[in-house]
C-alpha cells in the first residue's frame, strides 16, 4: 500500500482507491477537499482530524472546504470586499454542525457593489424547517452591516432542494423525499398514530413540506385523525400512480382512503399493498415523510425498512413495564436494520389535578429506553382529554391549540427531528468507515463518487485523545 505524504509538517498519509489500483500518487491538493469527518468516529477524533486537515503547509495555505463555489452558487470573486464579508459571516456558528455557515457551504449567490456599499447573498439551509433560520438571517444582516464600507445588506433565505441521501437506491416515487421518519412503538394502543400525525403537522408548521404514510393496513388510523376534503385516493390514468389526498397542506396516503376500510388478508399480500401504496404515490418534493408504523416487528415493518432507507425512527411508549418490553424489541429491530432511533416519546405519563401531578401508570419506561439503548432525547406527553378528542374529530391537537402545552412538547420534538436528521445526512454524505481488509479508513467525499483512504496510524499520531483508537 502506497502512502502519500502531505505537504504539512504533520506528515499526513493518504492514498486514494484509484491510486491503489494504478499505483500512482494522488495530489495533496485534491485530498484536502475532504470536508469533515463528523460521523462514525468520536467527537474527539473528529476535532483532531479537522485540526489536522486545516493545518497549512509550509509552502501554501490549504483550506478543508471550498466555500460556496458549489452547484447552483455563483462564482465568488477573489476581492478584499468579499473576503471581508465571508470573514464576517464566518462568525455565525451552526449549532447542529458546530462550524460556521461559510464552511457549511450555506452562503450562495453573493453580489457586491463596493462603490455603492451594497451586499446581497443567499443563505441556503439544509431544510426549510431549520429552527434557527431567523437567527441566521438576523445575525447575517448584523455582522455584514458592521463592515465600515457596507451601507445596505440584502439577505435571502432558502433551503436545499428535496433529495434523499441514497437516491440511487430508492424507487422512482420516493426520489424527491429528503427524510423518511418512522414513528414506531411495536405495541398497539400507546398513541403512536397520535404522535405521528401531530409531529407531521408540527413540521409543516415549521415551514417544511410534509407527507404522512399510514402503514397499518389492518387498522388504519389516518382517516379518523384527519379530515381531508377528498377522502378517496385517485389514480393518475397516464402514469398509473396514486395521487395522495391532502389536509392543511400535508399529503396523506392510507389504505383507509382506498375505499376498502380495513384489510382482511394474509401477510405477504399486505406487504405488497404497502409497497404499492408507498412507492407508486406521487409524493412530489417533500422534506419529511412521516410513516405511521403498525405494531409489531413482522413482515410489514421489515418490508418498509427494506424498500426505503429510513432516515431515523421516533419511538413511542407508555410508562408500563409491558410497554417497555415490546418497545425494546422494536428498538433492536431498527438497530439491526441500521436505522438510528433519535427520540423517545413517553405518552400518557401524568395528569394534573388539585395542584398536584399524578402518575397513574408509574414512571420510568421512557427513561429506561433512553438509558438502555442510548437514545439521546426523551419527551413526555400528559394524559389530556383534548389530545384524544382532537384525534377523534379529525383535527390534530397542534392545529386546534397551537399555543398549548401539548403543542409546545411537539414543537420541541419537531426541532429535535430536524436537527438530528440534518446531522445524520451530514454523517452519511461524508461517510467514514474502517476497512479491515486493507487496514485503512475509507472516506467518501460529499456529493462525489470519489473515495480516499486514510492510514489509521496517522490519525492516532495526530490525535492523542483516549477515545481515538482504531
Amino acid at each position: 500500500m502506497q502512502l502519500l505524504q502531505s505537504p504539512s509538517s504533520l506528515n499526513l498519509s493518504l492514498l486514494s482507491t484509484e491510486s491503489l489500483s494504478n499505483r500512482g500518487l494522488l495530489s495533496a491538493k485534491k485530498i484536502f477537499q475532504i470536508s469533515t469527518f463528523n460521523c462514525s468516529i468520536s467527537s474527539q477524533r473528529h476535532e483532531g482530524i479537522v485540526r489536522l486537515l486545516r493545518n497549512p503547509s509550509t509552502s501554501s495555505p490549504v483550506t478543508t472546504r471550498a466555500t460556496p463555489a458549489e452547484a447552483g452558487a455563483s462564482t465568488i470573486l477573489n476581492s478584499n470586499a468579499e473576503k471581508d464579508v465571508l470573514t464576517a459571516l464566518s462568525q455565525i456558528i451552526d449549532p447542529d454542525f458546530g462550524t460556521d455557515i461559510v464552511s457549511c457551504g450555506f452562503v450562495k449567490d453573493m453580489h457586491i457593489n463596493e462603490a455603492l456599499g451594497e451586499v446581497s447573498f443567499r443563505l441556503e439551509l439544509t431544510t426549510p424547517a431549520c429552527p434557527v433560520k431567523d437567527m441566521f438571517e438576523q445575525k447575517a444582516n448584523e455582522v455584514v452591516a458592521m463592515l465600515p464600507w457596507v451601507k445596505k445588506v440584502n439577505v435571502t433565505m432558502s433551503a436545499q432542494p428535496a433529495r434523499p441521501v441514497f437516491a440511487g437506491q430508492l424507487p422512482t416515487g420516493l426520489q424527491t423525499i429528503s427524510n423518511i421518519i418512522a414513528v414506531s412503538s411495536c405495541k398497539g394502543g400507546v398513541g403512536k398514530s397520535t404522535v405521528a400525525v401531530n409531529l407531521a403537522y408540527t413540521l409543516a408548521g415549521m415551514g417544511a413540506r410534509v407527507g404522512i404514510f399510514d402503514a397499518d393496513v389492518y387498522g388504519p388510523s389516518l382517516p379518523t385523525m384527519v379530515s381531508p376534503e377528498h377522502r378517496l385516493l385517485e389514480m393518475n390514468p397516464e402514469t398509473r400512480s396514486i395521487i395522495p389526498t391532502e389536509y392543511l397542506g400535508v399529503k396523506l396516503v392510507s389504505f383507509g382512503f382506498a375505499g376498502q376500510g380495513r384489510a382482511i388478508m394474509r401477510g405477504p399480500m399486505v406487504s405488497g399493498v404497502i409497497n404499492q401504496l408507498l412507492t407508486t404515490s406521487e409524493w412530489g418534493e417533500l422534506d419529511y415523510l412521516v410513516i405511521d408504523m403498525p405494531p409489531g416487528t413482522g413482515d410489514i415493518q421489515l418490508t418498509l425498512c427494506q424498500v426505503v432507507p429510513l432516515t431515523a425512527a421516533v419511538i413511542v411508549t407508555t410508562p408500563q413495564k409491558l410497554a417497555f418490553i415490546d418497545v425494546a424489541k422494536g428498538v433492536r429491530m431498527f438497530s439491526k436494520l441500521k436505522v438510528p432511533c433519535i427520540a423517545v416519546v413517553e405518552n400518557m405519563c401524568h395528569f394534573d389535578a388539585d395542584g398536584k401531578r399524578y402518575y397513574p401508570f408509574g414512571r420510568g419506561s421512557g427513561s429506561q429506553v433512553v438509558q438502555q439503548f442510548g437514545i439521546p432525547h426523551l419527551f413526555d406527553l400528559p394524559i389530556r382529554p383534548t389530545l384524544s378528542a382532537s384525534g377523534d374529530i379529525g383535527m390534530p391537537e397542534v392545529v386546534t391549540d397551537p399555543q398549548g402545552e401539548v403543542a409546545r412538547t411537539f414543537q420541541e420534538l419537531g426541532v429535535c427531528v430536524v436537527q438530528q436528521c440534518a446531522k445524520i445526512r451530514q454523517q452519511v454524505s461524508t461517510a467514514v468507515m474502517y476497512d479491515k481488509s486493507i487496514k485503512a479508513i475509507r472516506v467518501k467525499v460529499p456529493d462525489s463518487d470519489e473515495e480516499f483512504l486514510l492510514h489509521p496510524a496517522t490519525v492516532r499520531r495526530n490525535d492523542r485523545s483516549a477515545q481515538s483508537v482504531v
